[in-house]
């Protein structure tokens, strides 16, 4: 992916870690290297750790609370950010001049280094890509419970970033790339089924609602601009006209008024598009809500109205019942079909059909196609109890291992021949349970997105690693489909999921 990434990651209270809490004190540190690129370690300085000064001042931070307090029950804050660390003072009371701990791309390396002694001390680190120019830095742990870019030294020109968990002393350097244009240097060729995608449930549904209707932190234009290129969209249709209204569920999305689906979510892909050409966006639609407009009207609308997929704007849409090439949709959305076809529909494309064909959806499943064949998914929403929320990161693990199983005929790879494009690996981190605060969306994201950043950081891709002990391919996380992602600034599992790309990029 061109430029590289890491992150020094702290888990909230609220989740827990499998790993045990004595390996704080005793590990040693063990680097996992996602790049294109070798790199290594250099140095290695450990310094008295003090507690890092919040963001904000004094006043800036009252204001902030008595406006939660005001929000209240609406948009509850589950996730209040933790403090980092910082070196205390810039002489460090130990060094080692001569490490040399080499890291090959997509391997992972156990040193003898200590880790940093956890609240007392930070270690700074010094990477260098050999034949490459300048050297990086970073402390770790960080400034910030997230994911920290490292310092470029003496003419260093590549953007390194790097997720630390402390709980198992693992440092993991991640491909990284900007994230509005992640996918320019991708080859053409590839499939959409090889790609790691990351996506949004109920991706709109980002406004002033119900906590139980809330999905989203952010609205879609920042998504797209964070990374994400797969929309989980749910709208309403009428029977007596050509709205269709934005809805989670039986509701609409906003307290303050209907949002509709062309002015306040095709808008914005479409302005992203047009600034972002190397780009596609995945748009999966769904008939919900209580309007009376049935699938067939629904098509008929999408396919005629200039609103939406017809006039003009159907040169901005891929609609074939196929898995498309990357070269084939730059610039394009691609309809993801959760809807039954009016019969004036199933002629469309040589009567293949219309869209990549999503409607008959397994309804909570664990792991299942659907009728098309094109689409296998994990959907399992129904948890009743918080306890239960570690059945969902257990399923989204399997499926995440499922994903990366795959292994595909790649430009220029020798030996493997296509058997077809691989189906749409559909992973929704997604659950709730309306009567149960503790299992509306936010209060679930912030269990699950910190146990993927894990997962995807310390054992996919590794073999034997995953809850299956499955073989592992290409390493595809497939589409992973999020809650809350973007709160605070924190794109943190979007950028995990992109960062697995860059092994299609890997020389053959």
């Amino acid at each position: 992916m061109g430029a590289l990434s890491a992150c020094f990651y702290c888990f909230h209270p609220e989740y827990i870690s499998p790993y045990p809490q004595h390996l704080h004190t005793m590990a040693s540190l063990t680097i996992r290297n996602l790049t294109i690129n070798p790199l290594t370690l250099l140095h290695v300085e450990r310094f008295e750790a003090d507690t890092a000064k919040p963001a904000g001042s004094p006043v800036a931070n009252i204001t902030s609370n008595v406006t939660s307090t005001i929000r209240g029950f609406l948009n509850p804050i589950t996730l209040p950010p933790s403090a980092g660390l910082v070196a205390k003072s810039q002489d460090p009371h130990d060094r080692h001049d001569d490490v040399n701990v080499r890291t090959e791309p997509f391997t992972t390396t156990s040193t003898d280094i200590r880790a940093a002694d956890p609240g007392r001390e930070v270690l700074r680190l010094i990477f260098e890509e050999p034949g490459a120019p300048g050297r990086y830095t970073v402390d770790i742990p960080g400034s910030s419970p997230r994911s920290l870019t490292l310092a470029k030294l003496d003419g260093a020109q590549k953007e390194i970033t790097a997720v630390y968990i402390p709980t198992g002393a693992f440092l993991t350097l991640i491909s990284s790339a900007n994230l509005s244009r992640w996918m320019e240097q991708l080859d053409h060729a590839c499939s959409l089924s090889y790609l790691s995608l990351p996506g949004t449930h109920n991706s709109p549904t980002c406004h002033v609602a119900l906590p139980s209707v809330r999905c989203q932190a952010v609205g879609v234009r920042e998504q797209l601009d964070n990374g994400v290129r797969f929309m989980d969209v749910r709208v309403s249709a009428n029977p007596d006209n050509d709205d269709l209204t934005l809805v989670h569920s039986a509701f609409p999305i906003s307290l303050t008024g209907n949002k509709y689906l062309d002015s306040h979510l095709l808008s914005d892909v479409y302005a992203f598009l047009d600034a972002n050409p190397s780009e596609t966006v995945l748009i999966s639609l769904k008939r919900e809500g209580t309007g009376k407009g049935d699938d067939a009207k629904f098509s008929r609308v999408l396919h005629q109205s200039g609103r939406y997929l017809g006039g003009d704007n159907a040169r901005r849409w891929f609609t074939e019942p196929r898995i498309p090439s990357l070269g084939e949709v730059r610039g394009k959305c691609v309809l993801v079909r959760r809807f039954g076809l009016d019969d004036s529909l199933r002629g469309e494309h040589e009567g293949r059909g219309w869209g990549i064909d999503g409607s008959s959806w397994p309804d909570n499943c664990e792991d299942a196609p659907t009728g098309s064949g094109l689409i296998r998914v994990q959907d399992f929403y129904e948890v009743a109890e918080s306890t239960n929320i570690q059945k969902k990161i257990d399923l989204a693990r399997a499926q995440l291992e499922r994903s990366g199983e795959q292994l595909f005929a790649l430009p220029g790879r020798e030996g493997v021949q296509a058997q077809g494009s691989p189906p749409l690996f559909v992973n929704f981190l997604s659950a709730s349970n309306f009567f149960n605060a503790t299992c509306w969306p936010e209060r679930i994201a912030a269990k699950i997105n910190p146990a993927m950043v894990e997962y995807l950081c310390m054992r996919h891709g590794e073999h034997g690693k995953g809850p299956g002990g499955r073989p592992v391919g290409d390493a595809s996380t497939g589409i992973v489909v999020t809650d809350w992602v973007g709160h605070d600034g924190d794109w943190d599992l979007i950028r995990c999921i992109v960062g697995w790309n860059a092994r299609l990029q890997l020389k053959r």
